[in-house]
């Protein structure tokens, strides 16, 4: 039924509950993943100074975030794919699945916390609202999404106290 699964990943705890759903459909339909970050450079153009460092952060972040599912893959022996790009995410992820043969997307509802919560729901939201195939949302339960919350109030406090 499904033989090419995309799993778009922020590298959040949703994303993380989104992994692992997508794993486990991978090892039942023996099908691969394709691991997909996307750096939104939509966000960051209006960033004069530093916007480069911003943007090379992310793609960072995006490697350790697509690493991480390529490794979980392959130690349940399921073949995958992992890609870092850049543009506006949800027509990234769109270009993706059109591009790879998608026949399932699986991803969570929500990101990190603040600007990048927002986000990562929005783009889940037009993804499912615009995928020409079936879209899987994964969402966090209660407590494990106070957990994630109080986890990034506790970085963006520790952040502010650096300024």
């Amino acid at each position: 039924m499904y033989r090419e699964i995309l799993v778009p990943t922020d590298g959040s705890k949703a994303a993380e509950r989104a992994i692992d759903h997508a794993l486990d459909l991978a090892e039942t339909y023996g099908a691969r993943i394709h691991a997909l970050y996307v750096v939104d450079t939509s966000i960051y153009t209006s960033l004069d100074a530093g916007g480069d460092v911003v943007i090379d952060a992310l793609e960072r972040e995006g490697d350790a975030a697509t690493r991480h599912v390529r490794e979980a893959a392959e130690e349940a022996g399921i073949d995958v794919q992992a890609e870092v790009v850049t543009g506006t995410a949800y027509r990234s992820i769109r270009e993706y699945i059109d591009g790879h043969d998608i026949d399932l997307v699986v991803m969570g509802t929500h990101g990190r916390t603040g600007l990048s919560h927002y986000l990562l729901g929005s783009v889940t939201e037009r993804v499912v609202r615009t995928s020409p195939v079936p879209v899987l949302t994964i969402r966090l339960d209660d407590d494990e999404e106070n957990e994630a919350d109080a986890a990034d109030e506790a970085t963006d406090a520790d952040a502010d106290a650096e300024e």
